[in-house]
């Protein structure tokens, strides 16, 4: 289907904003910290509705959070990468607030959570979670408190003392690293990696998409970890030295998982993985020669969700494993699940990045690489799960075959086709 072209549906849009000037000098700053809370918060692990919200037993590995923030004199730009499972919707609102700045807003700032399933839950972060159900995730309010000031501190402590940088990306395919695990042909293998360098050449930052879901630890670890994307920054930033800050973001991984190939425990295969795709990401990052005065571009829209309504074999799946009844499913639609949702597009150069507000199966994703690039766009990358987690999102023929993504799709057949649309509308004028 060619979704550029059924973008005749202006009942969906609600508010765009856009940002669109020429090449500038960027300047920019990155920052990370170590965001793993104490222990003694007794915090759950999000992912698996079989952890029964039991707190996590230990520290593995930290969990981090990282900002990039970029300015051009005129515009300015905050994208936030973090080692967690998702964003419910009123995370970065919060961040805002607390910041307290009018130079930051909904449309500038930009959260991409790495989807790892051994880190903070989700819903333990929503505070219109009134349910105190173990299987779908606790409410916790000092670790929502925790979160949302550790993160708008972080963007304070990156804005300031910002350097002009050059950029380039380059991309190249990997094979048999990742599957469909609904058995579909679609697999999206490629590896894009975005560098930063300060004018002098030293390191800032490496921005890294690659799709697939951090789920080779099980519901039985109950150790925090950043899983494999945290291993695969790690090394990079070992690896790179100079102090680099490694950003790992996800892509269209609703149906994408990792092809592990080596034994151990789940820990030491998660160290593998993320060993070998740096591995990849280091030959990329060497061939990049990075550009001063590039596009620098960003937009945003709201957009009406459909109708909220769970899937007809939703009691099959996703029901049994977070307790939900049809009765406790509707009214946690309601109470929960918003009605609007957002998207955010943000331009560096050849790279065009656009977030998707849940989890996309690779199909829909690999439909919208395909239109951007034919627009003229030589490094179009997804940015899953950007801002805030809405639902699984599905074309309509993957929604009607059923399976867990579609149970856990929480908007109908129409969901893919108003995401898509949404995505590409707010995208496609970046590609001027």
């Amino acid at each position: 289907m060619n979704y550029f072209k059924i973008l005749i549906v202006p009942f969906f849009l609600v508010l765009a904003t856009s940002h669109l000037i020429s090449a500038a000098t960027i300047k920019a700053q990155a920052k990370e910290i170590i965001i793993t809370p104490p222990l003694e918060i007794k915090y759950t692990l999000g992912g698996y509705g079989a952890r029964m919200s039991k707190p996590a037993e230990g520290i593995h590995d930290n969990i981090r959070a990282k900002v990039l923030i970029l300015d051009d004199g005129i515009k300015h730009y905050a994208v936030i990468t973090m080692d967690i499972l998702g964003f419910p919707p009123n995370v970065k609102p919060q961040i805002i607030e607390r910041i307290n700045q009018k130079r930051w807003t909904e449309e500038n700032i930009l959260l991409l959570p790495s989807h790892t399933h051994t880190s903070l839950e989700m819903f333990a972060l929503n505070d219109k979670n009134i349910f105190n159900m173990a299987p779908i995730g606790i409410f916790q309010p000092k670790l929502l408190e925790y979160v949302v000031e550790s993160l708008s501190l972080l963007i304070k402590q990156a804005d300031k003392d910002l350097q002009p940088v050059k950029i380039g990306t380059k991309k190249m395919k990997l094979n048999e690293l990742n599957r469909n695990r609904r058995d579909n042909p679609y697999v999206d293998t490629d590896l894009t990696v975005t560098r930063i360098d300060l004018g002098n050449g030293q390191p800032l930052a490496v921005l890294v998409n690659w799709t697939a879901h951090p789920t080779i630890m099980g519901d039985k670890d109950m150790f925090v970890s950043a899983g494999w994307p945290g291993y695969m920054q790690r090394e990079l930033e070992s690896w790179i030295g100079n102090g680099v800050i490694a950003m790992y973001y996800n892509g269209a991984e609703g149906d994408q998982s990792v092809i592990s190939k080596r034994a151990g425990s789940h820990y030491e295969q998660a160290e593998n993985y993320g060993r070998e795709i740096a591995i990849n990401v280091v030959k990329l990052y060497n061939a990049i020669q990075p550009k001063v005065n590039i596009k620098f571009e960003y937009n945003y829209q709201i957009i009406n969700l459909p109708e909220k309504e769970p899937h007809p074999l939703f009691m099959e799946t996703g029901g049994k494993e977070y307790g939900l009844d049809e009765e406790k499913i509707y009214i946690l639609l309601n109470q929960v699940f918003p009605t609007k949702t957002s998207i955010s597009a943000l331009r560096l150069g050849d790279l065009l990045l656009v977030g998707a507000p849940g989890e996309l199966i690779a199909e829909l994703g690999l439909n919208i690489k395909k239109e951007l690039t034919q627009s003229g766009i030589q490094y179009p990358v997804i940015g899953g799960l950007a801002n805030q987690w809405i639902s699984y999102i599905l074309s309509e023929n993957e929604y009607n075959k059923s399976g867990y993504e579609a149970s856990v799709s929480f908007y109908g057949k129409n969901l893919g086709d108003t995401i898509v649309n949404g995505m590409l509308t707010t995208a496609m004028p970046l590609t001027k």
